[in-house]
């Protein structure tokens, strides 16, 4: 393998890390949004039955008190998380143009190497033909 094939792979394994990466990323994201929707839930559970049962409403302003912190610790968790998303997004997508660049470095060489064979075998053809031309022109044949 030439080294730009390796470093091509090399390019891709690093995007391929940077995608499970970012996945990784927006997973814990959707599990913490999904932490506070089923907080939300339980909020409005409890608020239903403290509205069947009376005499639950001695704990209910305590519990809304730590049901608050365990929200604004979730909310923080999910921004914490969309900064962190995006910068892996940014990662990515940095992977992906080097992996470009990468591939577009082969190619152009790819292309010189293929021009410069056929540079080759034109200059080689016509030697071989100015040598026959030659042999057909000279006195004696």
């Amino acid at each position: 393998m030439s080294w730009d094939q390796s470093l091509i792979r090399i390019a891709g394994y690093e995007v391929e890390i940077r995608q499970k990466r970012l996945a990784e990323v927006v997973a814990r994201r959707e599990a913490a949004e999904m932490r506070l929707v089923m907080l939300d839930s339980e909020i409005e559970g409890e608020a239903a039955f403290v509205r069947s049962e009376p005499s639950a409403s001695f704990h209910h302003p305590g519990y809304l008190v730590g049901s608050k912190v365990r929200r604004i610790r979730i909310l923080g968790d999910i921004d914490l998380l969309i900064a962190e998303e995006r910068g892996a997004r940014d990662a990515l997508a940095e992977a992906f143009e080097s992996q470009k660049k990468y591939e577009h470095v082969a190619d152009a060489m790819a292309r010189r190497r293929a021009l410069e064979a056929n540079r080759r075998e034109t200059a080689e053809l016509d030697e071989l033909g100015a040598r026959q031309a030659a042999r057909g022109s000279a006195p004696g044949s």
